[in-house]
């Protein structure tokens, strides 16, 4: 009985679920809006909820680098890359809250100066059946009030003439 529930319990916590799926539009090249989104420390200029990122290592963002995020309500996180493919994507994996949680920003060309931005949150873990709701729901308001922010700072770099 005991290894039909360790069975269980492994598949259980393996399975996705998705809690945030967020699309916009930014009227910049693909390379500029991914350039300023890899600035990852500059994350709290548009992303209020975000108090610092650190980045290590130091430098452009790579397949080795892990970030540590520290949020205005004193809540830490690590994710660590688990893809990279410049400039279409990065997946990032940290654990919050004894789950684990997946962070994909997915970006593509809609014309030469019109980008297109997902923000995907996957998670696993016993926990998100309990917390998950709440989570997301938390996550997509402050999502929702930085979105404007990002695509005006991003656009405002953009220039007139894009």
């Amino acid at each position: 009985m005991r290894e039909v529930l360790a069975a269980w319990a492994i598949q259980r916590d393996a399975a996705l679920k998705r809690l945030i799926d967020e699309s916009f539009e930014v009227a910049a090249p693909l390379s500029l809006a991914w350039d300023h989104l890899a600035q990852i420390e500059n994350w709290p200029t548009w992303a209020r909820h975000i108090k610092s990122v650190v980045g290590t290592p130091a430098g452009p963002l790579s397949i080795d680098t892990q970030a540590t995020v520290r949020l205005t309500n004193g809540m830490t996180a690590t994710f660590k890359m688990t893809e990279f493919a410049p400039p279409c994507h990065w997946k990032w994996r940290g654990s919050l809250l004894g789950a684990q949680i997946y962070y994909d920003h997915v970006f593509s060309e809609i014309a030469p100066s019109q980008t297109g931005v997902r923000f995907t949150v996957d998670a696993s873990g016993w926990r998100i059946a309990i917390l998950g709701g709440i989570f997301a729901s938390i996550y997509r308001r402050n999502l929702r009030r930085a979105i404007p922010l990002l695509i005006a700072e991003i656009e405002s770099l953009a220039g007139p003439n894009t």
